[in-house]
């Protein structure tokens, strides 16, 4: 069974956390889309992984 958007999301910023970096821009970008956000593919992906890490705070 595939994960779920949110569960992706958890698994990238765990690895973040866990000290590796995410090789894929397009990836994080489509994970944080996912989420339901909109993501320049000119935006930094620190900013993205940020905002990854913002939107799952609100979901609890």
């Amino acid at each position: 069974m595939p994960l779920s958007d949110r569960q992706q999301a958890q698994a990238l910023i765990a690895a973040i956390d866990r000290g590796g970096l995410p090789l894929n821009p397009a990836r994080v970008n489509q994970i944080a889309r996912g989420l339901g956000l909109e993501v320049s593919a000119r935006a930094p992906m620190e900013q993205t992984i940020e905002r990854i890490r913002q939107a799952l705070a609100r979901c609890g």
